[in-house]
């Protein structure tokens, strides 16, 4: 617990109104979009610009008090989980679009600023910020920036990392850091890129310069139905070894697709086992080349059944059932643990069969829904909480597909980040050499590590547990890592 003394000082250093330590306005904070990780904190700290941010974090740094930075709380992994004695960080009011430079393509915003809020600012110039995360709606581009988000689009135009060209951040000592530039490149280190992804273990973010795309000439969507996910997964790659980029290259099986029809009534077709949705876009003569290169590929892969949306507004039903699958799926269970791993393209038939014989293996349905044109996957593991060890037995299928994910040459996360959900799964990912390494970068930024403590990158004695675990279990770590 904090104690009467540093919550006096906190109060100092902020307006009343933007300290919370009422257990009942405490509570909307316990957890993130992940809610079966839940802990109340101590207080709420809402700084509505950067001096208070900058008071906050020097206050906690001289009082050797923790800090966990907060966006909007749609994370899925626990990153934003409150800890115990320490302060949590909400940027959610930090919400200004600073800037929009039409002729640079570019715009400065806050944290607090929604992903969707930035396209919406930038459409009367005719452009828009191209990464599109399904919670895009509600989720705050300083969290985008934290856990490298994606999105349907990622496959053309690339994650958070991709579309950013500066960032301003504070230390936990409330130093300024100046990070990129506004130019295409910047000399030194490329710290831009260690900072995204770093879920708040190295910085908080205050400002985010972020690039703009013009909105392409026309976008069209081919939907192709499959009998069999396997097929499916490999039409994936065929599109792709036809020379052809899409915009979107999306995918969902028949658990996900039977709940978004009767979420959104998109039209999809409800007797097929798997869905594609294929989008490309540019100048009209490319994407007409596009399309007929895709439905001829979707044609010899396999496919039963193959849309092209024929107009803006069924292109726009066709992926509205796309991202609401998550909480359509809903609508299945009492319950959904959403898992969120990559691997190569070639690997989706063998992990999509693995993931079905885990399913039976563990007796928990799988409703998959994923980002098929980058590997990224979102397996959606379903089981009632209100049964005693179902939770648990979820978490340790979701552990396995994990790790299945490894050994297929992938990485235990897309888009949505480590954590504390997928801390133990690092130990899969990753050496004790490498790990260290990460320990080291975090002490150079964090020397007390009070950032965000706990998450991400997990001490050498857990992998130590952890592979002890997995020997005792008959499952050893992938042959080619480390044995501990």
């Amino acid at each position: 617990m904090l104690s009467p003394a540093f919550l006096s000082k906190l109060r100092s250093v902020l307006p009343a109104h933007c300290v919370l330590n009422e257990r009942e306005d405490l509570v909307p904070f316990e957890s993130d979009g992940l809610a079966a990780y839940r802990n109340v904190p101590d207080v709420v700290a809402l700084p509505e610009n950067e001096a208070q941010v900058a008071a906050v974090l020097q206050l906690c740094h001289e009082n050797r008090v923790a800090v966990v930075a907060r966006g909007a709380g749609t994370g899925l992994a626990a990153g934003a989980l409150p800890v115990d004695g320490a302060v949590l960080l909400v940027l959610a009011k930090l919400n200004r679009v600073k800037a929009i430079d039409p002729l640079a393509r570019t715009a400065v915003v806050e944290p607090g600023v929604r992903n969707l809020a930035i396209s919406e600012a930038v459409a009367p110039h005719g452009l828009y910020y191209a990464p599109d995360p399904s919670s895009q709606i509600a989720c705050s581009i300083g969290g985008n920036v934290a856990e490298n988000s994606g999105g349907v689009h990622c496959l053309k135009y690339g994650l958070t990392v991709h579309n950013i060209m500066k960032l301003r951040a504070l230390t936990i000592a409330g130093d300024v850091l100046e990070i990129g530039s506004d130019a295409l490149d910047a000399p030194g280190y490329d710290l831009l890129a260690l900072l995204t992804g770093s879920e708040g273990m190295l910085a908080v973010i205050t400002e985010v310069t972020v690039k703009l795309l013009p909105r392409p000439e026309r976008a069209q969507v081919v939907l192709a139905a499959f009998d069999d996910v396997a097929k499916a997964g490999a039409a994936v790659g065929n599109i792709i070894a036809a020379g052809v980029i899409p915009a979107g290259l999306e995918m969902m099986d028949r658990l996900a697709i039977r709940a978004a029809e009767a979420f959104v009534h998109a039209g999809y077709p409800l007797d097929c086992e798997a869905l594609l949705l294929c989008e490309v876009d540019g100048v009209n003569e490319e994407v007409s080349a596009d399309i007929y290169t895709v439905r001829q590929v979707l044609e010899a892969s396999g496919a039963t059944e193959i849309r092209t949306a024929d107009s803006e507004e069924q292109r726009l039903k066709f992926w509205a059932g796309r991202k609401a699958a998550f909480p359509a799926v809903g609508r299945l269970a009492p319950d959904y643990y959403c898992m969120d791993g990559t691997i190569p393209r070639a690997q989706l038939p063998h992990v999509l069969k693995r993931i079905s014989e885990m399913s039976d293996e563990f007796g928990l349905r799988v409703a998959n829904v994923f980002h098929a044109g980058d590997g990224n996957l979102h397996p959606l593991i379903l089981f009632d909480a209100n049964q005693a060890g179902e939770l648990q037995k979820a978490e340790d299928f979701g552990g396995r597909i994990l790790e299945l994910c490894v050994e297929a040459g992938g990485t235990i996360t897309g888009e949505h980040g480590v954590g504390l959900e997928k801390i133990r799964q690092m130990c899969a990912q990753f050496a004790p050499p490498e790990l260290t390494r990460f320990h080291e970068v975090k002490a150079a930024f964090d020397p007390d590590t009070l950032l965000n403590p706990g998450k991400a990158v997990p001490e050498l004695h857990r992998c130590a547990e952890w592979g002890a675990m997995h020997v005792h279990a008959g499952r050893l770590p992938h042959p080619e890592l480390p044995r501990f």
